[in-house]
């Protein structure tokens, strides 16, 4: 007997913070204006969003960012890396894909679920192909100057439906969206 039962559709979610004029990080890949708000920051929503996702994708760019960190922040997750250089990464249960349908192809043939998807260049990818199902964005009370934008460049408009709305501690917002598909 075959299975006749449809494969099930990947959710895709991104889950940022940004300064109020739009960056998610100095163009070094600096964080201090972000990571000074610290625990004045209070519960964001992230445990329970990081909680939901099975796997996560990111780039090249946030790789490094996170291969700095002292402590691993994606132990228990799947792990994707979009990179045309990296040839393998040292983490666990992590592997490099040179393109995106090769990823996403890799996520489906593993069955999973749910793709927290990470970092400026990735995000703006999904957006662009219309595969971002869900964003929130937690903005803080800072303008940089200059950095790493959140979004860029789109071929058509993209439009989001505001699913949530709230005040953050220390002075941020946040909102929650999900994608409308294009009329």
């Amino acid at each position: 007997m075959t299975d006749t039962s449809p494969t099930p559709r990947l959710t895709t979610s991104a889950f940022l913070a940004m300064s109020l004029d739009g960056f998610i990080a100095r163009p070094d890949g600096g964080l201090d204006w972000l990571l000074e708000a610290g625990a004045d920051l209070g519960d964001t929503g992230y445990d329970d969003f990081f909680a939901a996702v099975d796997s996560m994708l990111i780039g090249r760019n946030t790789y490094d960012i996170v291969a700095a960190f002292d402590e691993y922040p994606y132990a228990g997750k799947r792990v994707l890396v979009l990179s045309s250089s990296l040839e393998a990464v040292d983490w666990p249960d992590a592997t490099v894909h040179r393109t995106l349908d090769n990823a996403l192809a890799n996520l489906g043939q593993e069955g999973r679920r749910h793709v927290y998807v990470d970092g400026g260049t990735v995000v703006q990818q999904f957006l662009r192909a219309g595969m971002l199902d869900n964003l929130t964005v937690s903005i803080a009370p800072v303008l940089i100057g200059f950095g790493i934008p959140l979004f860029g460049p789109l071929d058509s408009d993209v439009h989001l439906e505001l699913t949530g709305a709230r005040e953050l501690r220390a002075g941020f917002t946040q909102a929650t969206y999900r994608a409308r598909p294009a009329e």
